[in-house]
C-alpha cells in the first residue's frame, strides 16, 4: 500500500493531514453521526451492499438523509483506495449532521451533513489467528447499539479496561447474558455447534457476523442465534471474536482462564480456512 495520506471530505480529495472541520460540527459536539468500517481486499470493498444497507439503517435511525447514492459511495471508495495505493485497506466513513451556526441540542433547521472517508492498512490475512485474550465486563452502553453511532466513549473505556487488565478485548454482558465485544461480535462452539447472540437493539448487526453464519450454513456447520449466559461462555469448547478488521479470531483465555484447551480449536480452523478462501476470491474480483 502506498502512503495512506489521502482522504475525502465533503466532496474533495485532500491530504489527510490537511483535512479540517468546524468545532461546531455536531459530530464533534454531540457525537451526532454514524460510521462504517469496510475491509477492501485487493482494492475491492468486501460486502459493500451489506455495509451500505447498514449505513442507511443507521442514518434512518437518527433521522439523517443519506448524502450519497450507492453509486456515489462506490465512486468515493474507489477514489480513496486508488489514492492510497490499492491493495488491502480498511475504509472508514463517517457522516454527521453537519455544522449549524450555533450549538443547540435539537436538530438544526438547515445544515449540510459532513461526509468523511479515509483508509488505513488492513491487517494481513490471519493476523489474529493465533488467538486473543479477553476479559468480561458489564455492558453499560446505551440501549441502541444496533445504530453504528460515532459516540463510542463507553466502548473506548471498556476496551481500555481490557488493555489495562492485559487482555485484547472486553466481552460484554447485561443481565447475565452476553451481548458482544467492545468492538466485535462474540461466538462460541459447544459440542460442535456454533452459537452467537440473537440480534436485538443492544448489539450491532455485524457484517462479518453475517458472513460467518453464511459460511457455516454453506459448509454444514450447525449454528444457532440465541441467548448465551456467562457460565456457558466460560465453559465453551471454543470462543471467537469477529469484526471487519479482525475477521474471525479465537479467544484463548477469558479473565486468565483457558477456553477449552487454551489453543485455537478445530472448528475455528475450519472457519478460518473458509473465510480466507472468501477473502482471496474477493481480491480476485469474484465476490459472491
Amino acid at each position: 500500500m502506498g502512503n495512506p495520506a489521502t482522504c475525502y471530505l465533503n466532496g474533495e480529495l485532500m491530504a489527510l493531514a490537511s483535512a479540517r472541520i468546524s468545532p461546531l460540527d455536531r459530530g464533534f459536539l454531540f457525537g451526532d453521526g454514524v460510521y462504517e468500517v469496510i475491509p477492501c481486499y485487493g482494492g475491492v470493498p468486501f460486502r459493500l451492499d451489506a455495509h451500505l444497507r447498514r449505513l442507511a439503517n443507521s442514518l434512518a435511525a437518527i433521522d439523517l438523509a443519506d448524502p450519497l447514492s450507492p453509486r456515489g459511495w462506490t465512486e468515493v471508495f474507489e477514489q480513496v483506495c486508488r489514492a492510497n495505493g490499492g491493495g488491502d485497506q480498511s475504509l472508514y466513513l463517517q457522516v454527521t449532521r453537519g455544522c449549524p451556526e450555533r450549538r443547540t441540542h435539537e436538530f438544526p433547521g438547515r445544515s449540510e451533513p459532513t461526509v468523511f472517508v479515509m483508509s488505513s492498512p488492513l491487517p494481513a490475512a490471519g493476523a489474529f489467528a493465533d488467538g486473543l485474550h479477553a476479559t468480561l465486563r458489564e455492558d453499560l452502553r446505551w440501549a441502541r447499539c444496533d445504530i453504528k453511532a460515532v459516540a463510542l466513549l463507553p466502548n473506548v473505556l471498556l476496551r481500555q479496561e481490557a488493555i489495562a487488565a492485559g487482555a485484547d478485548e472486553a466481552i460484554l454482558h447485561r443481565d447475565g447474558q452476553i451481548t458482544e465485544g467492545a468492538a466485535s461480535t462474540v461466538f462460541l462452539v459447544r459440542d460442535g455447534e456454533l452459537a452467537t447472540p440473537a440480534l436485538h437493539p443492544g448489539l450491532l448487526p455485524g457484517i462479518t457476523r453475517e458472513v460467518i453464519l453464511e459460511l457455516a450454513e454453506q459448509h454444514g456447520l450447525p449454528f444457532r442465534c440465541r441467548p448465551i449466559g456467562l457460565d456457558e461462555l466460560r465453559s465453551a469448547d471454543e470462543v471467537w471474536l469477529s469484526s471487519a478488521t479482525k475477521e474471525v479470531a479465537p479467544v484463548l483465555r477469558i479473565d486468565g482462564d483457558p477456553v477449552g484447551n487454551g489453543s485455537p480449536g478445530p472448528v475455528f480452523a475450519a472457519m478460518r480456512g473458509w473465510f480466507t478462501r472468501l477473502r482471496e476470491a474477493t481480491a480476485r474480483g469474484r465476490q459472491p
